[in-house]
């Protein structure tokens, strides 16, 4: 994303709202990040993204509720500050690149997993909880 910052057009903005946006970008990041952690060391199951076949417990409360993969979302929100703080148009391509590959190579593995862990339990929780936001 640094590197593209420097390819394509600039943005203009303000001191003030770009510093107060990446701050708040920084926090639900970190926020989403933190949550699926402490939700996952409750329910004491692995929180390895590497290894999801070790997983004891499929966690459902608390952030989880909300999307099926926080730590990814939280990893995206922190992407996008830092292509605000660029202040340039081509590194908001990189959230998309992210998102694309994690889901490709991660979310979907990981969910192959948990489905033949969790069966109908993870069935019907994939069906209300949507994998990002």
């Amino acid at each position: 994303m640094w590197g593209l910052s420097a390819l394509g057009p600039q943005l203009s903005i303000a001191p003030v709202p770009k510093y107060v946006a990446i701050a708040i970008l920084v926090f639900v990041g970190i926020s989403f990040d933190l949550l699926g952690l402490l939700a996952f060391r409750a329910s004491r199951t692995t929180v390895n993204p590497l290894k999801p076949e070790r997983a004891s417990a499929l966690v459902t409360g608390s952030i989880y509720r909300v999307t099926r993969n926080p730590m990814y979302v939280g990893l995206a929100f922190l992407l996008l500050a830092w292509a605000v703080h660029l202040c340039a148009v081509l590194p908001f391509a990189g959230i998309a690149v992210f998102v694309l590959y994690i889901t490709r190579f991660q979310v979907q593995p990981e969910e192959r997993v948990l489905q033949s862990l969790f069966g109908e339990r993870y069935s019907s929780y994939a069906a209300r909880v949507r994998r990002w936001l």
